[in-house]
């Protein structure tokens, strides 16, 4: 069963939109970084500077559905510039949702995508705000909004996504809208399925729906991502097949797994066992073994009415189990540093006490805002550094070189801890 939600669980979306549109201070900090980066996007198209490499593979790909061109025929698509010449590994639902940026140029269409992840990660703060069990005086929602907003722009994850032009910041906020939101609506599932129809890993929500009471909405979640599929086997029965019996193995479309920025155990695997063909099965059999815990703390937190945190351990135990999570798939940290935030008290102690109290957030900021795999060596073409420099980490750059997937590790070993002592 579900745990209580107030009558107004399902409007308070609404009436914190009507009072910060009451607030033009507010509105003004809000919505002008996302209107920078739109401005960024129309003046790099004027004067072609390349940004949105993969906001561009998208683009891309919505314009060869348009002109019947095969999406994974080829390792390149037409429309792709000199200076993206990247595959398309996203499923065909994909290039049927990225229709609308194929109404723009390239460097539009990545300012119009940065302005509206900008926008959603608003939302994922807000949300996550409205969603905790407790927090200090001085965390009023608003304000945090705008403030954990704007400071989570230095964070590695999030730069790298707006650079790049990724879609992360949306679907991570299509995830937290329909499973912190819309619980006991009709519309519960449907985001998560669509989530799931732009890139597969949102498909960890689905269990996370089942085993916090809300079946229907796993059934939901399900249908429509199968509703889509059918859709676009209807449109282009030759992608969907293609699609699914070779794009989605082949590793090349993704680049090398063992990169140092593959913050997965399949990827940590690979880096250790110097690229044994036994890494993957390796690192679903750790995955097995970790979900045991996963789903306990899942329905722990779920049962003590703490929902965002019961999200962010599936969150980050998809981060984990999926063949591929690039440090840009991170941006998971943000509602974590929104939860850990909560956890400080109204007034900070002095001295070790003070150090004592924000250790936890200090370690997950230094770690994502320290940008430390980009000074990792690693066989990365942008980076060129020898011949797979990752097999050769010693130990210490091992330990760096894994810091994004160490920080689920550590705080799942840490609060694992302290439940068997209490």
């Amino acid at each position: 069963m579900d745990a209580p939600v107030a009558p107004s669980a399902q409007h308070w979306l609404r009436e914190s939109l009507r009072r910060l549109f009451a607030r033009p201070r507010l509105v003004l900090a809000l919505f002008a970084v996302p209107a920078g980066v739109l401005v960024a996007g129309v003046v790099s198209w004027a004067i072609d500077w390349r940004l949105g490499v993969d906001s561009t593979v998208y683009r891309s790909g919505a314009v060869a559905l348009l002109t019947g061109e095969p999406l994974y025929d080829k390792m390149t698509l037409s429309a792709e510039p000199s200076w993206a010449r990247l595959p398309f590994t996203y499923p065909p639902t994909g290039a049927l949702l990225f229709i609308p940026l194929a109404l723009f140029a390239t460097q539009i269409s990545w300012g119009v995508l940065g302005a509206l992840s900008v926008l959603a990660l608003a939302l994922v703060v807000r949300v996550a705000v409205q969603n905790l069990p407790t927090r200090p005086a001085w965390m009023t929602p608003a304000r945090t909004t705008v403030a954990v907003t704007v400071l989570a722009l230095g964070l590695e994850p999030v730069w790298r996504t707006l650079f790049l032009g990724q879609i992360n910041l949306i679907l991570m906020a299509l995830v937290v809208v329909d499973v912190l939101v819309l619980r006991n609506s009709r519309f519960g599932g449907v985001l998560v399925g669509v989530a799931a129809a732009v890139k597969l890993t949102p498909l960890i929500f689905v269990p996370h729906l089942w085993l916090t009471g809300r079946r229907k909405d796993a059934v939901q979640a399900v249908v429509t991502f199968g509703l889509l599929q059918l859709l676009i086997f209807a449109i282009i029965p030759h992608d969907f097949r293609r699609f699914w019996s070779v794009a989605v193995t082949n590793p090349e479309r993704t680049g090398p797994t063992f990169w140092a920025g593959n913050q997965s155990l399949d990827g940590l695997i690979l880096r250790l066992s110097d690229l044994a063909p036994w890494a993957l099965g390796a690192a679903i059999a750790v995955g097995a073994v970790l979900a045991v815990p996963a789903v306990l703390l899942v329905r722990r937190y779920h049962r003590a009415g703490q929902p965002l945190t019961a999200l962010l351990v599936t969150a980050f135990f998809g981060l984990l189990l999926s063949p591929v999570s690039w440090s840009h798939h991170y941006v998971w940290v943000v509602p974590l540093v929104v939860l850990l935030l909560s956890r400080l008290p109204d007034r900070l102690p002095t001295g070790w006490a003070r150090v004592r109290a924000l250790s936890g957030i200090g370690s997950v900021v230094l770690v994502f805002a320290s940008c430390v795999l980009l000074l990792m060596r690693t066989s990365d073409p942008n980076r060129p550094a020898g011949e797979k420099p990752e097999l050769e980490w010693t130990p210490p750059e091992v330990l760096l070189g894994s810091a994004y997937l160490l920080v689920p590790l550590v705080v799942g070993v840490i609060v694992l801890t302290r439940m068997r002592r209490r």
